[in-house]
């Protein structure tokens, strides 16, 4: 009895791993981008606006986050990280956003103390509708979604369902980063 129990334990965490690392989210890799949303922009030229992030970047080399939640501590590093990676790489005119796809009225001032707090300089973020863009397919089990595109073809995905996004998972988004500016 002890066995089947130890046994059901093991698969039941082994379903729970296989699952978060089945989570899809996104358009995947060699994916085209489905195309313009128009967000709500917080920061940036077009803040207090909606405003196509997906139009302003066009072909360019892009980094485009889509998140549920905006307290978690791994994703304000991944932000800053992103931020400082896309000013460094103006001359590839890469650009990067977050879209923060939900509901809540008051993330509008929590995200604009966020801008202000890691003093982003070239990272937009955004609210979208809780479901994401259309057409998008976010996930509604996946927190953070990234993708790292060029000439809107998706090059890396990486998603993550709530609390899983780690400090090794943001060096990993980052150096994908140099897959699309070469």
């Amino acid at each position: 009895m002890v066995r089947n129990l130890l046994a059901a334990a093991i698969v039941a965490s082994l379903g729970t791993v296989v699952f978060a690392a089945d989570l899809k989210s996104g358009p995947q890799t060699g994916d085209k981008i489905p195309g313009p949303f128009h967000p709500l922009n917080i920061n940036g030229e077009y803040a207090g606006k909606k405003n196509c992030l997906y139009c302003e970047a066009g072909d360019d080399p892009t980094v485009a986050i889509f998140a549920r939640t905006s307290d978690d501590p791994a994703l304000h590093k991944l932000l800053a990280a992103l931020d400082e990676v896309t000013v460094k790489n103006a001359k590839a005119d890469m650009h990067s956003f977050a879209v923060f796809c939900s509901a809540d009225e008051k993330l509008e001032a929590k995200l604009k103390e966020l801008a202000e707090k890691a003093k982003l300089k070239q990272l937009v973020l955004a609210i979208e509708a809780a479901e994401g863009p259309e057409k998008y397919d976010i996930s509604k089990d996946a927190d953070v979604t990234v993708l790292i595109y060029k000439d809107r073809r998706v090059v890396a995905n990486h998603t993550f369902a709530k609390g899983k996004l780690t400090e090794k998972d943001v060096e990993k988004v980052v150096a994908d980063v140099a897959k699309i500016v070469k």
